[in-house]
């Protein structure tokens, strides 16, 4: 049996062809469409079992679907809109005021640090799940995702074709014209003067729990690092830590702290990759308690360049702050 209602029940196993303008999504975006409600953790455990099939065989979650392409979806019980019940009234009102940028084709929020890009993990509600339910009825895609901790310049698709551009875009890079990404961070320590690449593979793995895990790694155990290239400038020392601004050209997990890590400079406030007597001081001194890192604005256009798009997110002033104090 052949569907493309993503609405329908889920109760029992059906087969869904994608559509054309489907083509080039990722399999673990395509279920999240089809299996409205569902945790990202229980898609990905469909997809590892097997029970997910891609034109009769298995196929894992980050694989590019092609139009005609037919998807086994499983049975799968999801509770209704009730009984997952809907963002708190606070959530709402964070997001709706953190729309920063808004056309017929895009919604950009400015992030607040501690909400996530996206439901799962134990997480009911990301960002664009919440942006959902103040917009029922309306398409809306991620673009892209930022680190739960990490705030600025987030941006969701209003329109399919919008999505498969900007997707493509993101496998461009920061170079020859793709998505420029600018991001501002503290760094522990005192960065030398200009800029500083760093051209690194990172390794993503799981520890116990499904955490993950992102390390400079040329392979492991046989898996390869991805290709993964940062640029850190220098913009000012305050309080013995560097203020820098940071470009990156291509959009691995955790890029930007790990590289930091990596040089030996970790990002400021990072309970994960940083120094934790580092960040103990800061606190101290500075109110610091985030991760400091900011996304700071966007660049790209869309329409094969014919529309350019300069989409921008002031440092967060609990960020300003922690500066303010450094003097």
């Amino acid at each position: 049996m052949t569907d493309t209602d993503p609405a329908r029940s889920v109760a029992r196993a059906h087969t869904v062809k994608v559509p054309e303008d489907r083509e080039g999504q990722r399999l673990d975006n395509f279920l999240l469409g089809q299996l409205k409600g569902a945790p990202r953790s229980l898609v990905y455990k469909l997809v590892r079992s097997g029970q997910v099939r891609v034109n009769g065989g298995r196929a894992k979650a980050e694989r590019k679907l092609a139009g005609g392409d037919e998807v086994r979806i499983p049975p799968v019980r999801l509770g209704d809109e009730a009984e997952r019940g809907t963002p708190a009234p606070g959530l709402l009102q964070r997001i709706e005021a953190a729309i920063v940028f808004e056309d017929a084709r895009l919604l950009v929020l400015d992030k607040p640090s501690g909400v996530a890009s996206h439901g799962g993990s134990g997480i009911s509600f990301g960002a664009i799940e919440t942006l959902r339910a103040l917009r029922p009825g309306q398409t809306l895609e991620l673009a892209h995702r930022l680190d739960r901790d990490t705030s600025g310049v987030l941006v969701m698709a209003k329109k399919r074709s919008a999505l498969a551009e900007l997707q493509a875009l993101m496998r461009d890079g920061g170079s020859g014209g793709g998505i420029r990404k600018r991001y501002l961070a503290l760094l522990a320590g005192r960065m030398p003067d200009g800029t500083m690449s760093v051209d690194a593979p990172l390794h993503v793995g799981l520890r116990q729990g499904g955490e993950r895990h992102v390390q400079v790694a040329t392979s492991i155990k046989g898996v390869d690092g991805k290709p993964s290239l940062s640029h850190f400038k220098l913009l000012e020392r305050r309080g013995g830590q560097s203020y820098c601004e940071v470009r990156i050209e291509t959009g691995r997990t955790h890029q930007i702290r790990v590289h930091a890590q990596h040089i030996g400079h970790p990002v400021a406030g990072d309970d994960k990759y940083g120094d934790p007597e580092a960040n103990r001081r800061l606190r101290d001194k500075a109110g610091l308690r985030r991760l400091f890192l900011h996304a700071a604005s966007l660049e790209f256009a869309l329409d094969d360049g014919r529309t350019p798009y300069t989409i921008s997110a002031p440092l967060a002033p609990e960020l300003r702050e922690v500066l303010d104090h450094l003097d």
